[in-house]
């Protein structure tokens, strides 16, 4: 992971779970999805890779078995500090291509479930990284890749917006490289109606930089950019829609 992006993490991981206070269905709702998508049986073995402090595990949990507990993995310590204890999970410093490349060696020397959500866009090359990651699957495991279009329908500033579209892959070029892997490969997209207080949002974006783009504007640029956005979206309530590709390879 690039220094800048793991220092916007580090300082992230400061109040992460905090940013979802304002949409806790969406939470529930993207776990439920995430649990009937992987479908994890007793006894299985998972990891969620870019985990941070396991919110987007909970659905996953009562499946797991304390004798093969899931593998949260992330490379901010802070991240993982805040973890909530269970029996159920074990923490891995590391990112996506530590594990992809061996650099980290994983508890499970294969997997039969693996999520990794939102956080493929950070690797320098998508492609073998997940073709690498398709290749830690055992027969019959799942690889979830969860990822957002490079185009997004958010109340940003228009310079937040190319900028992300910019370094953002294609869901459907995920799901060409775990073809490549030899994985039965889908590509669907869920959708999440959005509805939250302006001022709010703001805080997530000038303050928190909730999202890793917004690191790498200047102090003066996100003011800039919250000006912009206040003067296009002067109503108190924002409502947008939050789209999900969720990029699903199967072993045989």
């Amino acid at each position: 992971m690039h220094e800048s992006i793991a220092e916007h993490y580090e300082n992230l991981a400061r109040d992460y779970d905090g940013n979802w206070e304002h949409s806790a269905e969406y939470v529930m709702w993207m776990n439920g999805l995430i649990a009937g998508t992987l479908d994890v049986r007793p006894g299985e073995r998972v990891a969620d890779i870019g985990g941070g402090t396991g919110i987007f595990q909970r659905g996953l949990l009562p499946a797991v078995s304390t004798d093969t507990p899931l593998l949260c993995v992330d490379p901010s310590p802070h991240m993982l500090e805040q973890v909530p204890e269970d029996p159920r999970v074990r923490t891995v410093q590391a990112g996506a291509e530590d594990v992809a490349t061996g650099r980290v060696r994983l508890p499970y020397e294969r997997l039969d479930a693996l999520l990794v959500k939102e956080t493929v866009h950070h690797v320098v090359d998508v492609a073998g990284t997940v073709r690498s990651l398709a290749d830690l699957l055992a027969p019959g495991g799942r690889l979830l890749i969860i990822s957002l279009p490079p185009k997004l329908d958010y109340p940003l500033f228009q310079a937040a917006l190319h900028r992300f579209a910019e370094n953002h892959p294609e869901p459907d070029a995920i799901a060409d490289a775990m073809r490549a892997g030899n994985l039965d490969t889908t590509l669907q997209y869920h959708d999440y109606q959005v509805t939250v207080d302006r001022e709010h949002y703001v805080r997530l974006v000038r303050d928190n930089k909730w999202m890793s783009v917004l690191s790498t504007f200047t102090e003066e640029e996100l003011d800039a950019g919250v000006a912009e956005m206040r003067a296009n979206h002067p109503e108190e309530t924002l409502r947008f829609t939050d789209r999900f590709a969720f990029v699903l390879g199967k072993r045989n």
